[in-house]
């Protein structure tokens, strides 16, 4: 979900070239950090189905697997060259250090697994390859956890969309009607794992209520 874009008409017009370059660019570059890999996905499930996305669904996910491998490959390239110096690098428009150093002490609790985990996370998934090239992470030893983390990500969120779209169909709900909750519940679930750390804390939990309450407020003196 990208503020001020219609997703569905997005893919529609970028097609299956554009949504891999998406995936690719979501894991590979530093820059794709904010792309919701999650819901592009599973969007393109759905989109398939409706017959919106002129290919199959099996060729799709294979593409789609080889992107999101191909990305992390990247990023832990990148990580294993430019090693600790990424650390030392200010905050810009683009890099930001607070996802750098959420991805770091994920591996260090999850060790080579992060790179699977991480795959469910949006931010953290961009910048998990780059940690681990950064700490040397044998290469072989983090190819045998990208193969397996992206045919998760890439599958469970693919084959959801389409399946859910064939289900609705069959009990003669239109697809346009469900689409945007389901993806919008994608991405509540996507982003649990970052927000259920903070809710635990008290004084981050008083933080994130003060400022919901001021946009709220906000949000009524503009009505």
């Amino acid at each position: 979900m990208i503020p001020g874009v219609d997703l569905i008409k997005l893919l529609e017009t970028i097609s299956v070239v554009g949504i891999t370059i998406m995936i690719f660019a979501e894991s590979g570059l530093l820059i794709g950090f904010f792309l919701p890999g999650d819901t592009v996905i599973f969007t393109a499930g759905f989109l398939v189905h409706a017959g919106l996305l002129p290919i199959d669904i099996n060729v799709l996910a294979l593409i789609l697997f080889i992107a999101a491998v191909a990305g992390d490959s990247v990023g832990y390239t990148f990580g294993h060259r430019v090693g600790r110096k990424l650390f030392d690098r200010p905050n810009s428009r683009v890099f930001k250090q607070t996802h750098l150093r959420k991805a770091e002490e994920f591996y260090k609790k999850y060790g080579g697994k992060t790179i699977i985990f991480a795959r469910f996370i949006p931010a953290v998934r961009t910048f998990a390859p780059i940690v681990a090239g950064a700490s040397k992470m044998s290469y072989r030893t983090f190819v045998t956890f990208n193969l397996l983390g992206g045919a998760g990500w890439v599958v469970l969120n693919l084959y959801l969309g389409f399946f859910l779209g064939a289900w609705f169909e069959s009990i003669g709900i239109s697809i346009d009607h469900v689409l945007l909750p389901l993806v919008i519940i994608i991405l509540i679930i996507s982003i649990l794992p970052a927000i259920i750390p903070l809710m635990k804390n008290k004084s981050q939990r008083d933080a994130m209520w003060k400022i919901t309450k001021k946009q709220f407020a906000t949000l009524l003196r503009r009505k």
